[in-house]
């Protein structure tokens, strides 16, 4: 398929909601930021917020200008957005780190805490590098966490538990597979691309990190503001079809040089 136009992909990403308006209610959006002002731990998505972000009126701040949601605080019910714009500024970003990683062919670990919604994302994105020459890593084998397993499909570590795949905000899956590469001698990697719990701990222990994140997960949001994740990717992480996310991994693809 022809790779879509800026403009393109905007309505593309209008019209399927994966940003725009998306179906992540208001409500949702300002609980999970009052719950991460309030120091629940949960929604910190492993980032080490301390008390810097104590006051949920700052982290709608942030949300607004990064993510594009409603910075009305009487706005409390109903509707929210993501800025599609956002949206691909920031593909545009992680194209940028994408291409540097290709051109130095560097080691790259591809995780998803949404194996529902991105896992094929991450898994093209994981081939065109692998193409390009890069080391996608292979995660250790027999890694437990959260009374689960982390396991590898085409590339991708995820979550598993009782012969299923999980949605997962937790970032220990992303800890056992570091500190397994680490107790292997390994090298840990240039380079995550992730999503949740995985993006926000790989930012945490230092390693460039890319996160897809929702306009209720403020946490990596605020990573990026502070330095902490390299590139946060506003979208809705879980639409209806899973192929309508192919235009803009296409589109992410095409821009860092990889198709």
């Amino acid at each position: 398929m022809p790779i879509l136009s800026r403009a393109a992909l905007v309505d593309h990403l209008v019209r399927t909601r994966i940003a725009g308006d998306v179906a992540t209610p208001r409500d949702n959006n300002l609980s999970h930021y009052r719950k991460l002002a309030n120091g629940d731990r949960h929604y910190w998505l492993g980032i080490e917020l301390g008390d810097r972000w104590a006051d949920e009126q700052d982290v709608l701040a942030v949300m607004a200008e990064r993510c594009g949601v409603s910075d009305d605080p009487e706005h409390r019910h109903g509707q929210d957005t993501i800025d599609p714009e956002l949206t691909v500024d920031a593909l545009d970003r992680a194209a940028a780190r994408l291409r540097k990683a290709a051109a130095d062919r560097q080691r790259v670990l591809f995780a998803t805490g949404h194996p529902g919604a991105l896992l094929n994302v991450h898994g093209a994105t994981a081939r065109a590098l692998r193409d390009a020459g890069c080391d996608v890593v292979r995660i250790p084998g027999g890694l437990t966490a959260d009374e689960g397993y982390v396991v590898q499909f085409a590339d991708v570590a995820v979550f598993e538990r009782g012969a299923s795949l999980w949605h997962t905000h937790s970032p220990a899956p992303m800890t056992a597979i570091l500190d397994g590469l680490e107790r292997n001698g390994e090298p840990l990697p240039d380079l995550v691309f992730a999503d949740h719990g995985w993006a926000g701990c790989a930012g945490q222990r230092g390693i460039d990190s890319i996160g897809y994140a929702d306009c209720n997960d403020p946490a990596l949001f605020l990573g990026e503001a502070e330095g902490t994740m390299a590139v946060t990717i506003p979208l809705d992480d879980h639409v209806v079809d899973p192929f309508f996310y192919e235009p803009m991994t296409d589109y992410l693809l095409d821009a860092a040089g990889l198709r």
